[in-house]
């Protein structure tokens, strides 16, 4: 197995209302999960191979909870890379050269039904994850806008945050409000204004690199 390292940065979104039941153990407020992410990677590398710079997303929908499977995806690998890299964005996002289930791109694949074939594409992707802002773009594909979540009385942005000590993504991920659309492709999702998570990442063949005690 080869190891694999990086740091990043994400945007999350997908249909559940804000605070995504997934997140606490529980079943999707809508019955299935449909999710559209994005990383920044911005220190990282598969063996011998550098992955500084690159980014991946995905296109993902499960037609009840994730864990129940039967899911599908659509990965998409970053055009600036080259084979090399190309090969060892795949094989961390499928969840291989991985622990079983240290990291969400393993648990995640154990639920994978449909893996439609990768797309190679120009990705426009940035993120602020303290500012809770960020936004995708894939041309033909799919746009994503992430915001904090505000206020419903005054417009003021709120903060708020999970804490996941154990959990196999993140240790902490700030909420906000995002909005994803497909433009083309084969999976067709629309989320207006649901669940977006911003979260800096460390993860690596073993799990998530705690920085907590």
């Amino acid at each position: 197995m080869t190891y694999w390292e990086f740091k990043g940065r994400e945007l999350v979104n997908c249909t559940c209302e804000y605070g995504c039941n997934c997140q606490f153990t529980a079943l999707p407020d809508k019955g299935h999960c449909h999710a559209v992410a994005a990383v920044q990677i911005d220190e990282g590398r598969h063996g011998d191979t550098v992955l500084d710079g690159l980014v991946i997303a995905a296109l993902f929908k499960w037609p009840g909870p994730i864990h129940e499977g039967h899911g599908e995806v659509l990965p998409f690998l970053d055009s600036r890379a080259n084979d090399a890299q190309r090969d060892a964005l795949l094989k961390i996002m499928t969840g291989q050269d991985t622990d079983p289930f240290a990291t969400v791109f393993a648990v995640f694949a154990s639920t994978i039904e449909t893996m439609h074939e990768p797309a190679v594409v120009d990705i426009e992707f940035e993120v602020d994850v303290d500012g809770r802002h960020g936004r995708l773009n894939i041309p033909g594909y799919v746009e994503m806008t992430g915001e904090p979540l505000r206020n419903n009385v005054t417009g003021q942005e709120t903060r708020a945050q999970i804490v996941l000590p154990a959990g196999f993504e993140y240790e902490v991920a700030d909420i906000g409000s995002a909005s994803s659309r497909t433009t083309g492709g084969p999976m067709n999702i629309e989320i207006d204004g649901k669940y977006a998570q911003f979260a800096n990442l460390h993860l690596s063949t073993h799990g998530v690199v705690r920085a907590r005690a």
